[in-house]
């Protein structure tokens, strides 16, 4: 039998870290998934996964996500059930954590871009003249050939 799941996304609200009576750490969190296709309006719709880890992954998840954060969860899905004060059967599913990865550096869900910490934007075409220390990331091209034929060997080639 497999029972894998894999997801990407990210964090809806802080995680919730308790200790079993036993001393074991657990944590709680959902996770946003967006959908990989658009509603009739256009839009993207997302799904809304309970994610539970265990031990050392839930103190460490605790610790460094938080509300927004980008994770990659890898463990199995499970259900339960439980009666509820009503006297009703509650049934839940979630998915048990063997691992979480965290898929950016702490605090990078705040920014505004989804670009890492090395990009720069261009500046405004109207300030060019106040951001002459502005170095764009592409000009470096080591392959730019300037519109010059580039003279290679047929030895040069493996194949």
């Amino acid at each position: 039998m497999i029972n894998r799941v894999v997801l990407v996304g990210r964090l809806t609200k802080d995680p919730e870290l308790r200790y079993t009576p036993n001393g074991v750490a657990v944590a709680n969190f959902t996770i946003a998934v967006n959908r990989p296709f658009t509603n009739q309006q256009g839009e993207r719709d997302a799904d809304f996964i309970q994610v539970v880890v265990w031990r050392r992954q839930a103190e460490n998840a605790a610790n460094y996500l938080s509300k927004g954060s980008l994770a990659g969860v890898d463990g199995r899905l499970q259900t339960r059930s439980y009666e509820n004060n009503d006297g009703r059967r509650v049934y839940v599913t979630e998915v048990v954590a063997d691992s979480v990865q965290f898929l950016e550096p702490k605090g990078a869900s705040s920014k505004n871009n989804n670009f890492g910490n090395d990009f720069q934007p261009m500046p405004p075409k109207e300030n060019n003249n106040q951001n002459q220390d502005y170095k764009n990331p592409f000009d470096d091209d080591p392959f730019a050939n300037d519109g010059k034929p580039i003279d290679i060997s047929d030895d040069d080639l493996p194949f």
